[in-house]
């Protein structure tokens, strides 16, 4: 009797790849120690042996950067699938006693990168492991926060739950959708921003006559704060949804005929949004349109909508790997966050303050 024991044998990585068997090792030649503001860091000490840290599929790039930064190997883990597609993970090192850290965002194919998070974290919590933090850059579900319909689930409490009762100790996150998705977790959470890396981009360019543009009421807040480092003006554009990822541009609140407009966003998903307020703001006589935003999503046609759209440039952070095609958009700019990631995972082994990273 075939009883499926063994699982298939292992395949390339390929992180852009629905299938997800690998074995990663850090030996990948990185960059040495990438800084969100350009400049090289090295070690200040030597490594702690009990400090590590692991990637699942998702991101490996990322996870080697944020080591090559800290100036320590990538752990070596075993990701496969039986042959019926059940995902098998195997932590190829000792971590007994260790304070480990997880680095896997729950992207495309997000039901697998979060069920490969979860087991990777099932798998150290067994192997005796003092601490398990994960650090998720990009944190999937987060968009149903809430109860607007009825009877439809609140699917990031769930995901809250789940890595929690799978054994995770805290949570290291970069821009959720609703920061008050922090409460729904019943561990410690550092929230961190894209934003240092993104304004220090933009100031750069000196813009000007530069208005940051909210692409709809529930950004305001985080578009003022970003416009107040960027000393800019403030605009708001009112859009109503149709239906899920369908919007319809209504009005321009704010100034912006002849001046320099850049949307901030923090998830760009099918880009149907980001196009409609560009043309919007050239409508309303803007002289350039610029975008940016912490997580790229960009699913279905968002590639070629951007590509046709009004839009001078879009500049994003690499929480999440970008397709080919992304890759290939002359358009689209992906800035490290890698960096900042590592200097948040460094004060939570160090038990320093994490808050001085908050821009």
């Amino acid at each position: 009797m075939d009883t499926a024991a063994k699982p298939s044998a292992v395949q390339p990585h390929n992180a852009s790849s629905t299938e997800i068997g690998s074995i990663i090792t850090g030996e990948k030649k990185v960059n040495p120690n990438p800084d969100p503001k350009g400049e090289p860091r090295k070690p200040t000490r030597t490594p702690d042996p009990k400090f590590k840290i692991f990637s699942g599929a998702a991101n490996e790039p990322l996870a080697q950067d944020i080591c090559a930064f800290l100036g320590i190997p990538l752990g070596q883990t075993k990701l496969t699938r039986f042959s019926d597609g059940e995902i098998y993970v195997q932590i190829l090192e000792n971590v007994r006693g260790g304070d480990i850290f997880v680095v896997q965002p729950t992207c495309h194919p997000v039901d697998h990168h979060l069920m490969q998070l979860l087991l990777m974290i099932d798998a150290l919590k067994r192997a005796s492991a003092r601490r398990i933090t994960t650090v998720i850059p990009y944190f999937g579900y987060a968009r149903q926060d809430r109860k607007d319909k009825p009877r439809v689930p609140v699917s990031a409490k769930l995901v809250a739950d789940l890595l929690t009762t799978a054994g995770a100790d805290r949570a290291l996150v970069v821009d959720l959708h609703a920061p008050q998705i922090q409460g729904f977790f019943n561990i410690p959470v550092d929230h961190l921003f894209g934003s240092p890396v993104l304004v220090d981009y933009f100031k750069k360019l000196e813009l000007p006559n530069l208005t940051v543009v909210s692409p709809d009421a529930g950004g305001v807040e985080r578009a003022r704060f970003f416009a107040k480092k960027m000393e800019a003006a403030l605009a708001i554009v009112d859009k109503r949804r149709t239906e899920m990822n369908v919007t319809e541009v209504m009005n321009v609140i704010g100034d912006v005929e002849g001046r320099s407009c850049l949307i901030l966003d923090d998830i760009i998903d099918t880009a149907g949004t980001l196009v409609k307020t560009a043309q919007a703001l050239v409508d309303a006589g803007a002289a350039k349109v610029y975008a940016c935003a912490s997580h790229a999503v960009l699913s279905g046609e968002a590639i070629s909508r951007i590509s046709k759209s009004a839009l001078t440039e879009l500049v994003v952070t690499n929480t999440i790997p970008l397709t080919e095609a992304g890759r290939n958009e002359p358009k689209i700019k992906v800035l490290s966050i890698a960096g900042l990631i590592a200097r948040a995972i460094q004060s939570i082994h160090e038990e320093t303050s994490v808050s001085k990273l908050f821009l």
